[in-house]
Parts: C-alpha cells; sequence; structure tokens
C-alpha cells in the first residue's frame, strides 16, 4: 500500500497486515463523494478494501462509463481494491406475488423484476471492470406468504448463481431483513437449494428480522465454507420491541465473539463496515466512531 499506505499511521496498516480478514467498508456509508470516502478510508481508516453501493448519489449499477473511469482513477490514487460490487440485484418485487410491504424502496433505474436480467449483466460488467470476482444480490422483497414462489425463487438464483460462475464470478446473497431470506435457517434453507450460491453473513440483519440468537446460535446453522463477505454493524431493541442500528460495539452482536468464530472456521475473505447507524449526526460521523468500536472489538477478539 504504497501511496495512501505511506499516509497512514504506521500501526494501522501493521493490524491490517496482521489480520486474517479481508477489512474493508461500503463506500457510502462515509460519503457519496467517491473521492472522498476513499480518503478516509485508505487515509484515516487504514484500509485496503471497499465496497461499492452508490457513488455520487448513484448505484453503482447505474453508473456511465465516465463514472466508472473516474472511479477506477480514485482507487488507484488511494491503493484501494474493490472487493464487492453491492448493487441491488433481485431487490424487487417477485411476479404475480402480493406486492411487498417494503418494495417502495425502490432507489435505481431498472428495479422492475423484468430488468434483473439487464442488471445482472451489468453487475458482471462492473465486476469485470473493478476487477473483483464478488457480486452481491438478495432474494426479492419479503412476502408474507413466500411459499407459492419459493421453488421459482430458487431456480432462477440457481440459473443466475451458475452464469456467474461460468464467468468467473461469486454471486453472494446477502441476508436482509426486507427480504425472503433474512434468518440463518432461511439463508441455510436457500444454500441447499442452489449450490452455487455464496452467502454475505449480517447478523444484524437477522436479528432485524426477529431472530435474537443470531449469533452464536443461528451462525452455528451456517455452511461456514458458504460465507464469502460479512457485514459489520450492530442493533438494539428498544422498549417498544423495535429494534434500531448501533455501533458494532453496543448491542445484540457480539461481535468480538464474531469475529474469533470466522478466525476458528478458517474465515479469510471480507468483513465489510456497513454503518446504517446515525447516531454522530452524519453518515461520516457515524462512520468514524463504528471503525473505531470495530477496532477495537477486533483487537479484543485477537483478529487485528
Amino acid at each position: 500500500m504504497a501511496g495512501a499506505g505511506a499516509l497512514c499511521a504506521p500501526h494501522c496498516l501493521l493490524a491490517q497486515a496482521q489480520s486474517p480478514f479481508k477489512l474493508g467498508v461500503i463506500s457510502d456509508e462515509i460519503s457519496n463523494d467517491f473521492n472522498h470516502a476513499c480518503a478516509v478510508a485508505s487515509k484515516e481508516f487504514g484500509l485496503q478494501w471497499i465496497s461499492l453501493r452508490t457513488l455520487w448519489n448513484r448505484s453503482v449499477v447505474d453508473l456511465d462509463p465516465g463514472d466508472v473511469s473516474r472511479a477506477k482513477t480514485i482507487l488507484k490514487k488511494y491503493n484501494l481494491q474493490v472487493r464487492q460490487i453491492a448493487g441491488p440485484l433481485f431487490k424487487s418485487d417477485w411476479p404475480e406475488a402480493p406486492r411487498s410491504k417494503f418494495s417502495a424502496k425502490q432507489y435505481f433505474a431498472n428495479a422492475d423484476f423484468f430488468h434483473q436480467h439487464n442488471v445482472l449483466a451489468r453487475c458482471f460488467a462492473l465486476a469485470e471492470e473493478f476487477k473483483t470476482d464478488m457480486i452481491r444480490c438478495f432474494d426479492f422483497w419479503r412476502l408474507d406468504d413466500v411459499a407459492p414462489h419459493r421453488e421459482a425463487m430458487d431456480a432462477l438464483l440457481r440459473t443466475a448463481s451458475e452464469a456467474a460462475a461460468r464467468q468467473g464470478f461469486l454471486l453472494v446473497l446477502e441476508s436482509d431483513f426486507e427480504c425472503n431470506t433474512a434468518t440463518s435457517a432461511e439463508a441455510e434453507r436457500l444454500l441447499r437449494a442452489v449450490p452455487k450460491l455464496m452467502l454475505n453473513w449480517d447478523p444484524a440483519n437477522a436479528v432485524q428480522a426477529g431472530e435474537l440468537d443470531a449469533f452464536p446460535n443461528g451462525w452455528n446453522l451456517l455452511p461456514k465454507e458458504r460465507i464469502r463477505h460479512c457485514h459489520c454493524k450492530n442493533v438494539v431493541r428498544k422498549a417498544d420491541g423495535t429494534f434500531e442500528w448501533s455501533p458494532p460495539d453496543i448491542g445484540l452482536v457480539d461481535w468480538a465473539a464474531q469475529f474469533r468464530a470466522l478466525k476458528d472456521a478458517g474465515y479469510h475473505d471480507g468483513i465489510s463496515l456497513e454503518t446504517h447507524w446515525r447516531g454522530d449526526g452524519t453518515p461520516e460521523a457515524s462512520s468514524r466512531a463504528s471503525w473505531a468500536a470495530m477496532k477495537r472489538l477486533l483487537e479484543a477478539s485477537g483478529t487485528l
């Protein structure tokens, strides 16, 4: 990490080198100004990896060729590598199913189900451009009763993950409380049904879906060899029973224990800070606090 690394504190780089994980951040959790996000991630956080979700207030799958070229120049400037194309693939309503209560959150140009084949092709092209093998996807907006549609959903995810594998990519599904695979049991079932699909494990999302024991009990259900990325954030339960995001060191997920469990399982892939919490006022300030907490937990767990 020659250029940006020279501007980091030496202990920051040493710690990064000693971690068994590829530590990173989703860039827009810091800022939608991609240059600024990369500067903070590299120079201040001492990270080497970044995930691309939205840049300049545009979904990564909506970037034009000029945006892609500009982003690549910025990544080179800060010696950052892309670990994941974190687009909204399959974050859509399932056709002929009742409209999901979550489906109003349509925030990119091709959110409709019938455009998802274009989104998948675009993700392949972006993964090639940014030199990563990892593409994130979801399991469609969550339905009250998914059973009538489950077999067809599985078949589509099999087709997509097999197409990705043929081109040398990994399709990695994020467990998301707004989608049909949220809990560890749902993830374990889906991975059995779709052999080429990998998992982006997010225990805080599972807690949001009501799985209060996502770690360790939920974690124990998962096939560890199928986990290829993780998101780090936390969640607290309020007095009224609802949930809200929190820094990694406060909440229902014991991240120090989760980091140790990942290390013990031989995990060597990515863990990205996905702040979500906004308790320090701005995304950047909250991400700074969350990274400081995540770093302390990594150190406490012996993984940094």
